[in-house]
């Protein structure tokens, strides 16, 4: 009787984990550049001489979503998108260069080229320093200009390190950011293309997510019946093996 209650048990544990990444989906789909985190569940067996006819129930990450988001112009010079396949790389908290499609840039008390959150986009020798009071565009290649009032010409001040790693290379981290799976910065690609005035989407499909957190509901308390059906019949079995 008791596989019954493994069963249930862990499946119970890990469709609150599943719920969890719903819930965390949900709280992004407002969220630039966002991708779903994707959870699925399967039955594992127990290891043992006496466990061999259980199962226990175990998560397992696919990763993440990386349909596009939607994209929608904002006129803002320093909002881009990225089209088509493509990462923006920052430099994380941690020091290490991560990938992100969130594009809302911004320049820090420092002077630098950061995203909202403070942390550094990578350019060609680190990150880009910006002049002061200068206006400022951004290419297609992720060429970072400036022009100064009293200029007529815009000056190139750094390039934003665009890269195309092969997705199934990319973990996503507890921090949203994508890294590669061996810690090695990608390679910069120069297909990679920047819509400037322009910002991507979170691609969480809210409507899915509610029905998924309903689904899960629902078989979370199918599992705890399970779990319930299981102690009574344990104790009507003891209450024969009495008799």
């Amino acid at each position: 009787m008791d596989r019954l209650i493994y069963t249930s048990m862990t499946g119970a544990k890990h469709l609150l984990h599943r719920q969890d990444a719903l819930a965390q989906n949900l709280a992004n789909a407002n969220t630039t550049g966002y991708r779903a985190d994707l959870v699925a569940l399967r039955a594992v067996p127990a290891q043992g001489r006496e466990a061999g006819t259980r199962v226990f129930t175990v998560e397992t990450t696919i990763g993440a979503d990386f349909t596009p988001g939607p994209v929608q112009a904002t006129g803002r010079a320093l909002d881009v998108a990225v089209q088509g396949a493509g990462w923006i790389a920052v430099q994380a908290h941690d020091g290490t260069e991560a990938y992100t499609r969130a594009g809302n840039l911004q320049v820090g008390a420092d002077g630098t080229l950061q995203l909202p959150n403070g942390l550094h986009v990578v350019g060609d020798g680190g990150p880009i320093v910006l002049p002061a009071d200068a206006r400022i565009s951004i290419g297609a290649d992720g060429t970072v200009s400036s022009k100064l009032a009293e200029s007529p010409q815009s000056n190139p001040v750094g390039r934003i390190k665009l890269v195309n790693p092969d997705e199934a290379t990319l973990v996503k981290g507890l921090d949203g950011l994508f890294r590669t799976r061996d810690g090695e910065p990608a390679a910069t690609d120069e297909s990679v293309r920047l819509a400037e005035g322009s910002l991507e989407g979170s691609n969480v499909n809210v409507v899915e997510a509610m029905i998924g957190m309903i689904a899960v509901a629902r078989q979370f308390e199918m599992q705890m019946k399970l779990i319930s059906s299981a102690e009574q019949n344990e104790r009507k079995a003891a209450s024969l093996v009495g008799l």
